[in-house]
Order: C-alpha cells, then sequence, then structure tokens
C-alpha cells in the first residue's frame, strides 16, 4: 500500500477550502483517509498565519514511514521547513519558444537597441 500526502476539497461551490490528509493513493481524492495532518485556506492572503495550518508532529511521522507528499503539499512542507524544497521550473521546455522564435526575438531586440541609440544621439 502507498500512502500518499495530499489535499482532499472541502468547503462550498467557488469557495474551497482543504484538508491535509494522509491517505491510501488507490483512494478517491474526496474519500476515505488515515489521518487529517493540516488545512489550506486558498481564500486568505498568502502571508495570513492561517493560510496552511501543519501538524508537523504528525507529518513527521508519516514522513518517516515513507509517505510520499504531493507536488502542492511538498511545497507547504518546505515553506514549514519540514522537508526540503521540491525544485520547481517557472516554464517547461515543450512550450520554450522555438529555434525560429528565439532568432526573430533576438533580431527584433537587435534592432530596437539600434534604434534607441540613433534615438537618444
Amino acid at each position: 500500500m502507498s500512502v500518499k500526502i495530499r489535499l482532499s476539497r472541502a468547503g462550498a461551490k467557488k469557495r474551497p477550502y482543504y484538508h491535509i490528509v494522509v491517505a491510501d493513493s488507490r483512494d478517491p481524492r474526496d474519500g476515505r483517509f488515515i489521518e487529517k495532518v493540516g488545512t489550506y485556506n486558498p481564500m486568505l492572503p498568502a502571508e495570513h498565519e492561517d493560510r496552511v495550518r501543519l501538524k508537523e508532529e504528525r507529518l513527521q511521522h508519516w514522513l518517516s514511514k515513507g509517505a510520499q507528499p504531493t507536488d502542492r503539499v511538498a511545497r507547504f512542507l518546505g515553506k514549514a521547513g519540514l522537508a526540503p524544497m521540491p525544485v520547481f521550473h517557472e516554464q517547461p521546455k515543450k512550450s520554450a519558444p522555438k529555434k525560429k522564435a528565439q532568432e526573430r526575438a533576438a533580431a527584433a531586440a537587435a534592432a530596437s537597441e539600434t534604434a534607441s541609440e540613433e534615438a537618444a544621439a
């Protein structure tokens, strides 16, 4: 049985609220879980102290047992200092501009640079 630490949605329509739970990976998102170890309220501002609440002792216990956090929960744990901060790349390589588009952008930048130098002189 693989155990995950993940979000389980609660709250009303258009008013999300999430419980951070330890659950069997085969169970549905909002279904059965083993233990509730925190909460996440995305409606609060990012700097608000109640936005993410974690039961640190229980999370350490489950991490030591081999529970795997999902990407979002891993970010919460990284900010709280309970686990190493995961590495997230801002832009996937697939969606990066291709070779011709990069060449056009470089040419446009060079042209605008020359035009600004001529206007300054």
